[in-house]
């Protein structure tokens, strides 16, 4: 299966994306914000990432721009997760390179079907 990035600072949301991701075959490497994030991507190339939007420090946009600025980073698919559901947080997240966009609370199998379309598209 897929390896996939998890970042969020909410040690419960991480758990609970990890869990199921993880009983669904997919090899999971969770850390707890952005720049971790930022650097386990450059380390290990995920398939995909999995970021929460607010975090602190490197929030979840921020590293999205990061990475897409990064040429070896710059393709890799990214879902954004966030308690905000406005239209307007939504698209500016999209625009700044996101691939998806997901609101908390969200179920586990709405994550699981996103990911399972994205890695789909993109093999």
């Amino acid at each position: 299966m897929a390896t996939i990035l998890i970042a969020d600072d909410d040690a419960d949301i991480r758990d609970l994306v990890e869990f199921k991701l993880a009983s669904l075959g997919h090899d999971v490497i969770a850390v707890a914000h952005g720049a971790a994030a930022i650097d386990a991507c450059r380390a290990s190339l995920p398939d995909l990432v999995v970021l929460d939007v607010m975090m602190p420090g490197v929030t979840g946009v921020e590293v999205v721009r990061i990475l897409r600025a990064d040429p070896a980073t710059a393709g890799l698919p990214i879902i954004l997760l966030s308690g905000r559901a406005e239209q307007s947080q939504i698209e500016a997240a999209l625009a700044c390179g996101a691939t998806d966009y997901l609101t908390k609370p969200f179920s586990p199998r709405e994550l699981a079907s996103r990911v399972d379309a994205i890695l789909t598209a993109s093999a």
